[in-house]
């Protein structure tokens, strides 16, 4: 594979993919979202050399024309373009199906009229709901609690349908809870990290007794790098997941203890999920990965979360990251 096309290169998963890919010496085309202020997200923040490296296609998953000619030339696509806020897609779901479903549609279009060689199709631990047996398995039923999770469910049949229907060699990636540094507030670890390092000790909070299996930034790039290199893994759904449960209350006692600190939790209503919509528990079972991508995380277990969360910590400690952050208010 030597052109490879990263969509949503400018998040939090896809600018750190995107950097590894290039420092790994391949050629890659960063599909980022258009706006005016020619922002390329997390990608600005890239050390020169690696912007340098780049091919930026700005434009919008939701435009099968601009996904299209992004792909021209490119050997594979590494989808990850997508909204990904549960809180959000409570108040605003139509946004989740154009940008997730019909996005996705637009890329699995494009790479079948273009002949592209692989396509990893980003999904999330999200579809499966509330775990009805631990670890999970990639057959374990899909259940859309939040209309985030819906519209991922309908991507991934949709990338399978290509896959069963006309050959498209796509492969269904399903990571679990990734955090590590860029991370958006709305996301656990990073507003607890957030909160402690711009000096708060009482710690506003939604539920903590759900589970998770949280996973560091660079075990979920290697995975998509090692499922990008294989040449096992079409039609199949892959988990992402370090085989390790938590809970967020736990998980929270393992960050204060990191940054050496004491905190206490006051839980917030709003950041309450609706009853049953929240996913009670998540743990994956990452056997198949290994199996067919021959991928493992290195930061498995408490001491490798461990691990993550300091390095996590470290970076948003930085002021100069840090002061990218609304850590006083509720990032839905």
């Amino acid at each position: 594979m030597k052109k490879i096309l990263v969509t949503g290169a400018d998040g939090f998963i896809g600018s750190h993919l995107t950097e590894t890919l290039v420092r790994q010496g391949y050629d890659v085309r960063a599909f980022v979202l258009y706006n005016s202020f020619n922002s390329w997200g997390w990608l600005d923040h890239a050390p020169k050399d690696i912007r340098a490296g780049l091919d930026v296609f700005a434009g919008d998953i939701r435009d099968p024309h601009g996904v299209r000619a992004a792909m021209q030339g490119c050997d594979a696509v590494l989808h990850l373009a997508a909204l990904i806020a549960i809180p959000y897609s409570y108040h605003s779901p139509d946004t989740y199906i154009d940008t997730n479903v019909k996005g996705t549609l637009n890329v699995l279009q494009a790479a079948r009229e273009l002949g592209v060689g692989r396509v990893v199709h980003t999904s999330t631990s999200e579809v499966y709901g509330t775990a009805r047996f631990v670890p999970i398995t990639e057959d374990h039923p899909l259940q859309g609690q939040s209309p985030y999770s819906a519209s991922k469910i309908g991507a991934d049949q949709l990338a399978y349908s290509f896959f069963a229907s006309f050959g498209v060699p796509v492969v269904i990636a399903r990571p679990f809870n990734t955090y590590g540094p860029r991370q958006s507030a709305r996301a656990v670890i990073a507003t607890v990290i957030g909160q402690i390092a711009s000096g708060a000790r009482k710690l506003k909070l939604g539920a903590v007794h759900p589970t998770r299996d949280f996973n560091y930034i660079a075990d979920t790039v290697s995975a998509f790098i090692a499922a990008l290199k294989s040449e096992r893994g079409a039609g199949e759904v892959i988990n992402f997941g370090s085989n390790y449960e938590i809970s967020i209350g736990d998980t929270v006692k393992l960050i204060a203890e990191v940054m050496g600190v004491e905190v206490e939790i006051e839980t917030e209503q709003a950041r309450l999920r609706p009853e049953k919509s929240e996913v009670e528990r998540l743990w994956a079972d990452n056997a198949r990965a290994k199996s067919l991508l021959d991928w493992s995380p290195a930061y498995a277990g408490r001491d490798g979360l461990k691990r993550g969360l300091a390095e996590t910590a470290a970076w948003f400690s930085d002021p100069v990251n840090l002061a990218g952050y609304k850590n006083d208010r509720y990032n839905i």
